[in-house]
């Protein structure tokens, strides 16, 4: 039995950093995995937010196919077919903006994660701090955020439970409650060890978190107050960019918002290992060679997925589709009872249950 066997070798061979559910999968076709007996799973996780065309998408298996036979990686000191249109296209969803006045420049660095791609945002950050803002350092994030693994994303996130284990955790990060304006206004302008902000970092809807979306005024808010000091505007857009929340292809499109910088990673490359982070103004010309690499990232493999991924999306019209049965979701989620609250934006969806029934519903 396929379960059993991977159970044993991956319990003995395998760090303890999963709690695996007891099945294992052998396929996967649109949104329905299946295990070795063929039973059938419909499958609400998306590969935790990173299989955004499904599975087994035929164009894009025949695009992987067709490149895995010509080049899977050569490096990044050379150019390579594909990453400078894959560039294009983000620069394009970027701008697709209705709060915007005008186009937007968009510089991309390509990563392998979302924790590689706000690490990226975090050294842009500092620079940027460094060359325009006499040295300041701190960035400014939520409580309850969540922004990836490695030290400096981890200290980054506002959840301590996240962070107590890896002591000590990088300087120069300040946390401060999502949705509280006065508290981002004395953080801003007269909080303790943040006069010297360089940044704010942000997620639209903390997904980690419980799913809890910023509301219109105060992401305004933040918009404005850095910009007028000079401070960049980090949006993190790991787990809802590429049409998560519906209607645009990023969350912040949604409020009427330009960020400085914007970090993103699982959807963009269908189930591949991909991020990115982009920037435009100043803070898209702070990398100078040498400052920021990685070997693998945006290799010629991943390239051809994140393309046909975004083609993909856009065939389909993710947005519109994803806004109509996003509302039909929440919709029929509010009838069924032991509901507390629901939240989010599309398919960023969130379902808080009475607790004495939540656990069975996950374990279900």
């Amino acid at each position: 039995m396929l379960l059993q066997q991977q159970q044993e070798l991956e319990n003995h061979y395998l760090m303890d950093t999963y709690k695996r559910k007891p099945v294992a999968f052998v396929k996967g076709e649109g949104m329905r995995l299946y295990d070795e007996d063929g039973t059938e799973y419909l499958d609400f996780l998306a590969g935790v937010g990173a299989a955004s065309l499904g599975y087994g998408n035929a164009q894009q298996v025949q695009a992987m196919q067709e490149q895995v036979a010509k080049l899977v990686h050569a490096s990044n000191y050379y150019y390579v077919e594909g990453r400078g249109e894959l560039a294009e296209k983000l620069n394009n969803l970027l701008n697709e903006n209705p709060g915007a006045t005008r186009k937007e420049l968009w510089k991309t660095f390509f990563a392998n994660s979302g924790t590689e791609a706000i690490e990226g945002a975090i050294k842009i950050a500092r620079k940027y701090g460094a060359k325009h803002l006499e040295g300041a350092d701190t960035i400014i994030t939520a409580r309850r955020s969540f922004h990836g693994r490695t030290l400096a994303a981890l200290a980054a996130t506002g959840q301590p439970s996240k962070q107590e284990a890896f002591q000590p955790l990088p300087e120069g990060f300040k946390h401060v409650d999502l949705n509280d304006i006065p508290a981002i206004k004395q953080a801003l302008n007269q909080g303790v060890g943040c006069i010297n902000a360089c940044a704010v970092l942000l997620e639209c809807v903390q997904g980690e978190g419980g799913v809890y979306p910023c509301t219109e005024e105060y992401l305004q808010t933040v918009r404005e107050l850095p910009a007028a000091k000079g401070i960049l505007l980090i949006i993190d857009e790991v787990q809802t960019g590429f049409y998560r929340t519906g209607s645009h292809p990023f969350a912040f499109q949604h409020y009427g918002i330009v960020p400085d910088v914007v970090a993103m990673a699982k959807g963009i490359g269908g189930g591949m290992p991909m991020g990115a982070v982009a920037a435009r103004g100043v803070a898209a010309a702070v990398f100078e060679p040498g400052d920021h690499g990685s070997t693998f990232g945006g290799n010629s493999l991943a390239i051809t997925a994140a393309n046909a991924t975004l083609d993909g999306l856009q065939k389909m019209d993710a947005a519109g589709h994803v806004a109509e049965v996003g509302a039909y979701l929440m919709q029929r989620l509010r009838e069924l009872p032991g509901v507390v609250e629901i939240r989010g934006k599309g398919l960023m969806v969130g379902v808080e249950f009475e607790k004495a029934v939540a656990e069975q519903i996950v374990a279900a």
